[in-house]
């Protein structure tokens, strides 16, 4: 028994060894197999499609330089919210690592899944890269500030006939810290532009409401004309006058339009004599000597109760026409309104006296008084002498006649109209009424109050002065008695004072050459001198501060035509 025993076990012993020989074995081949696949590239491997299986690293990085490293000097596409722009690569710090991703692919591994790919495996990969944050982060806060926009409402509105939809705007604030990490993750070579995260603001108004209004309401309003008709009388109101009685509101996100409705009445009284307005004002005129109010009556119009609908509706319509109807209407200015004007009483008087041998200065003077008689300035309005007597021009009564220009006489269409606007500046100075603008003459003309006139140049320099009393005022303005006289009438509300200066800074008259062709010669030999004019104003409730205002005349010199010697 002990043999079969021993047997036994000697055969043991031997198998065993040759069993740990084969395994010995079989571990160095497989061992030298893990260390010959982590030599080189394993077989079919591509990096951003570059071919580099079964190459050995040298050859690998050699090949990689030579494909990909002019990639690295391209813009690189980036996308905010749908805006296209581009980064540098340079700039924001990134670069790709050769060297890191070759050695992603080799070395020594003995886990057979990584050998059985690498002997019959595909691999493709996207090569590894350096990003400096620091640089990348400040690049894309550059981006931030171009991208950022602030949310902006839409609006419609009509310029003329046309309806112009104005898109809102959604705001945008680049998240540059989710940013980093998307460009750090796929900036190389990116198939598209990369859609960079950003926080959104959507405007109350969606783009698409304004397009439904603009489609469906605006558009149809003025397409083309729409009539107005009450069976007797027929007005077509054009594009552009719907277009320019309509208005939007925007709230929410609803968009309505609406028609002012006294536009609208316009237009259809333009376009058809029985919708005018049969009523009358109230005048005031002078009677006998003295202010007196004309009633006003009451007549008829174009009744405004929700005639905007109607046009609204008209626009939707075949016949894109509104029946209307007539109403009573009163005037702007009733009979009770005109005496609560209390334009009742001269308030102030002033006169001037004019070259009467300059006929032609006196047709001017004749035909400024004449706009301006009658003119009533209501409490509050301002009156400007500019717009009482325009257009200056031979076509509206006036004449050419001499001016001074530049410190030199000459002509001009108007001229002695200065005198006018004299008269009214002093009228508004003695009512107590502010003064908005008035430019005093270059050099004094010893017909008016020194310090107290006023020039006028159509388009450059206007008189203008603001009732500033609850009265209205009427002009009234004559030439006779060898002067232009200014009256106006009203109730007396404000206690004027008035004190002028002497005149200081006295300048002697010098000699002049003129080489225009227009030059008329001038003896001079008057001074020149500055003064100062103060005025006080008290009503019975309060007293504005005293003003003071100074000018400085040029003295007149002697002209003489020609260039100088």
């Amino acid at each position: 028994m002990g043999r079969k025993k021993r047997g036994p076990e000697r055969k043991s012993h031997r198998g065993w060894l040759i069993g740990g020989a084969c395994v010995v074995l079989a571990g160095g081949l497989y061992t030298g197999a893990a260390a010959y696949a982590g030599s080189q590239i394993p077989a079919n491997t591509t990096v951003h499609g570059v071919n580099v299986g079964s190459l050995s690293p040298e050859a690998a990085r050699q090949i990689l330089a030579e494909k990909l490293t002019p990639a690295t000097a391209q813009e690189i596409p980036v996308q905010v919210n749908g805006r296209e722009e581009s980064l540098d690569p340079a700039a924001a710090g990134l670069s790709i690592d050769l060297e890191g991703t070759v050695d992603e692919l080799v070395g020594f591994d003995l886990n057979p899944a990584t050998l059985l790919e690498r002997f019959t495996g595909e691999l493709q990969i996207e090569p590894a890269s350096n990003v400096d944050e620091a640089k990348l982060r400040a690049e894309l806060d550059s981006l931030a500030a171009k991208v950022a926009t602030e949310t902006a409402e839409g609006k419609l509105a009509f310029d003329g006939a046309r309806p112009v939809l104005t898109k809102p705007v959604t705001g945008v604030v680049l998240n540059v810290d989710d940013s980093v990490g998307v460009v750090s993750e796929s900036w190389f070579d990116p198939a598209e532009p990369l859609e960079l995260p950003a926080a959104l603001s959507e405007p109350k108004t969606s783009a698409k409401t304004l397009e439904t209004a603009l489609e469906e309401t605006a558009k149809p309003l003025v397409a083309g004309p729409i009539k107005l008709t009450d069976g007797k009388s027929t007005a077509s109101l054009t594009p552009e006058q719907l277009g320019d009685a309509a208005s939007f509101k925007v709230s929410g996100d609803a968009v309505t339009m609406s028609l002012d409705t006294e536009k609208l009445v316009a237009a259809a009284a333009k376009g058809a004599d029985g919708f005018k307005s049969t009523a009358k004002d109230a005048r005031i005129v002078l009677s006998g000597g003295a202010p007196k109010v004309i009633p006003s009556q009451n007549g008829t119009t174009i009744d405004s109760k929700n005639l905007d609908q109607l046009v609204l509706a008209a626009s939707k319509a075949k016949n894109r026409t509104a029946k209307v109807s007539l109403t009573t209407t009163v005037p702007e200015l009733t009979t009770a309104e005109a005496k609560k004007l209390g334009v009742k009483e001269a308030i102030v008087n002033f006169s001037t006296p004019y070259p009467a041998a300059d006929t032609v200065r006196t047709k001017n003077l004749y035909a400024g008084s004449k706009r301006l008689n009658g003119v009533l300035v209501m409490p509050g309005e301002t009156f400007s002498l500019e717009k009482a007597l325009g257009p200056i021009t031979t076509a509206n009564g006036y004449f050419g006649s001499g001016v001074v220009v530049n410190g030199f006489a000459t002509e001009a269409v108007g001229g002695g109209l200065s005198q006018i606007s004299t008269q009214m500046y002093n009228a508004g100075f003695l009512a107590g009424y502010d003064d908005i603008t008035h430019k005093p003459h270059s050099r004094w003309f010893e017909r008016y109050p020194a310090g107290r006139e006023a020039t006028l140049w159509e388009g450059q320099v206007d008189m203008a002065w603001k009732n500033n009393t609850p009265y209205g005022v009427m002009i009234e303005a004559w030439v006779g008695g060898g002067k232009v006289n200014t009256r106006l009438w009203s109730t007396d509300y404000w206690t004027v004072g008035s004190k002028s200066s002497a005149k200081y800074n006295l300048t002697n008259p010098g000699t002049e050459y003129n080489s225009a062709a227009n030059c008329k010669p001038e003896r001079g030999g008057k001074k020149g001198f500055s003064i100062n004019v103060t005025r006080t104003r008290t009503a019975p409730d309060k007293t504005l501060p005293a003003e003071t205002k100074s000018w400085t005349y040029q003295p007149w010199n002697k002209v003489i035509c020609g260039k100088k010697p």
